[in-house]
């Protein structure tokens, strides 16, 4: 079950290695875009192409899936990056069902766990496995893989990893589970209470806009944690004009004191632009978007874009 390109590579690993997939479930097609072509998930797309078994249920409760499900008579049910499902479907194969979610958990639960590891500046984070039960992202641990996080690593990078990642894990997983050989450990004694927890929310457009009021490195890691989606964005003002709404995507944190407000711009026109940041010093932006525009390096959009004496950041 599960339905984005994350989810895509385990089930790869699993097709490949010839496990048997008795069905696939993805989200129903949606359209989308301007024409509003209607758009199959990434795992129905994988899944029609080794011509496996589809469902795509409206709704998990629904009657018509639970018989069509039921008669799989699937032994384990696998979750990526999926719904969350009711007891009636993950209650029902006879060895359970588990789920890959990309965090180490008991930290970051939740629909973002890879954002918010980087908005936090985490130095590393991973993926585990565990059991489906009542609560979200609350059942007991099977395995666990640890991965680094530099300073200059975004989402999108950390997400490819991941990806890999977990489907070794997913198929460790798997093994572990058909040799009976599964030790799995309570989330509850990871840790002492729940003030510990650090959680991992839906991302929401308030979430993405950046506040030149705080430092550098939490402006950094805030750009780099949603990086390249949704992307962290801010208004550019210039006298007697309509804010252009920016998208920042990459960024270097510049330890060095500067002069001005936060916010307010420091450029050459030509090969960089460094924005003044609340604890005095500045972040440099390296690739920027203005509405409607394409992605540049900061090169490139310096070459395009006349910055006027004044302009800042809001």
């Amino acid at each position: 079950m599960g339905t984005p390109e994350f989810a895509v590579e385990s089930l790869k690993v699993l097709v490949e290695n010839e496990y048997n997939i008795v069905g696939v479930v993805t989200m129903p097609d949606k359209p989308s875009g301007r024409g509003h072509k209607v758009q199959y998930s990434d795992v129905k797309r994988y899944a029609m192409e080794k011509e496996l078994p589809l469902l795509q249920p409206e709704k998990l409760k629904d009657d018509v899936f639970l018989t069509q499900l039921r008669e799989w008579n699937a032994d384990l049910q696998i979750v990526v990056a999926f719904r969350m499902l009711p007891e009636a479907v993950w209650n029902m194969p006879r060895l359970g069902t588990f789920n890959l979610h990309a965090s180490l958990l008991p930290q970051y639960r939740g629909a973002a766990p890879i954002n918010w590891a980087i908005m936090n500046g985490e130095v590393q984070t991973g993926a585990t496995t565990f059991f489906l039960t009542h609560e979200i992202d609350t059942g007991q641990i099977i395995l666990q893989a640890k991965i680094p996080i530099s300073e200059n690593d975004n989402a999108g990078k950390i997400h490819n990893e991941l990806m890999v990642k977990g489907s070794q894990l997913v198929r460790e997983t798997v093994d572990m589970i058909l040799d009976n050989k599964i030790e799995t450990t309570e989330q509850r004694q990871l840790y002492t209470n729940e003030a510990e927890l650090k959680t991992a929310p839906k991302i929401f457009k308030d979430s993405c806009r950046l506040s030149w009021n705080q430092s550098a490195e939490v402006l950094h890691n805030q750009i780099r944690g949603l990086s390249p989606y949704p992307a962290a964005w801010t208004n550019l003002y210039s006298d007697d004009k309509e804010p252009l709404v920016t998208k920042i995507y990459s960024s270097l944190v510049i330890r060095e004191d500067g002069l001005g407000d936060a916010g307010s711009i420091d450029s050459d026109g030509k090969t960089y632009l460094y924005v003044k940041c609340g604890s005095g010093d500045y972040l440099s932006i390296r690739e920027i978007q203005l509405a409607g525009k394409k992605c540049l390096r900061i090169e490139d959009f310096l070459r395009g874009f006349k910055l006027e004496a004044g302009d800042y950041f809001k």
